[in-house]
């Protein structure tokens, strides 16, 4: 439980500190992901960044019982993992299309919205576990 809780708190802090930041910053976080997707050599360092983490998240914490908190954190491993794995394999043509898929400029706050929520939840579970 002790890798649960940490694990809750980084990533609910992470997801509140970022989900704050690109909401106060909407004009330069559109333009930055813009030119992300355009930039192979930033494409395969993030999902380098991406898979390590994620394969650290899941080789470390594949918990898929005992309440909430730890399904949670165990799916954003995953999430993390498979994100990576998709920045790796995936055509730039296919990134491009996804961003334009999800809607990202209209639902941008919705986006920030869910990452904050998301935030909230695991900084109070981790938090309140001791």
């Amino acid at each position: 439980m002790a890798h649960t809780t940490f694990l809750s708190r980084l990533l609910g802090l992470f997801a509140i500190i970022v989900a704050v930041s690109i909401a106060t910053h909407k004009a330069d976080t559109m333009a930055t992901v813009t030119l992300l997707v355009q930039d192979p050599p930033v494409l395969l360092v993030l999902g380098f960044i991406g898979i390590a983490a994620g394969l650290a998240m899941v080789l470390t914490h594949n918990i898929w019982k005992g309440g909430p908190q730890p399904v949670v954190v165990t799916l954003c491993g995953w999430v993390i993992l498979l994100r990576g794995v998709a920045l790796l394999a995936l055509p730039q043509s296919y990134l491009r299309a996804l961003l334009y898929v999800s809607d990202y400029r209209q639902l941008f706050y919705w986006y920030a919205g869910f990452a904050f929520v998301l935030g909230a939840y695991l900084t109070v579970a981790g938090f309140r576990r001791t």
